[in-house]
């Protein structure tokens, strides 16, 4: 493994997003944008979180997130990897987007208030 793969990752301690979720949108980020290339082997849980200055279990759910989304995987003696389905996440969601904004204009809903449904279903989880 190159000692350089995720070197990059900064977590701000201000700011109101999780630790967890600050790597796991960074490490998505570089998956849908090729700078982590499919087939890239990310660190352990325990060296990333060392590195990072963070506890071992706010990794291993950054990195569980990111495996139920299918942009990494894990195999025991591979480790995490970055999938090959990391880019099919990205265009599930432009697609229903599209979808979401094709409705919103049948039913003659303006942006604002169309934005507002996605900010509360967002927060919703």
């Amino acid at each position: 493994m190159d000692d350089g793969v995720l070197s990059w990752v900064r977590i701000d301690g201000s700011s109101s997003v999780p630790p967890y979720e600050q790597l796991r949108l960074q490490i998505l980020d570089a998956a849908n944008d090729g700078s982590l290339a499919v087939g890239t082997r990310l660190p352990p849980v325990r060296a990333l979180a060392a590195q990072l200055g963070l506890a071992v279990n706010t990794v291993a759910r950054a990195y569980r997130e990111l495996e139920q989304a299918e942009v990494v995987t894990t195999r025991s003696r591979a480790g995490t990897i970055i999938a090959a389905a990391g880019d099919n996440g990205r265009r599930r969601v432009a697609e229903a987007a599209r979808v979401f904004a094709h409705t919103v204009k049948a039913n003659g809903v303006d942006q604002k208030s169309a934005l507002s449904f996605v900010e509360a279903a967002l927060r919703q989880g």
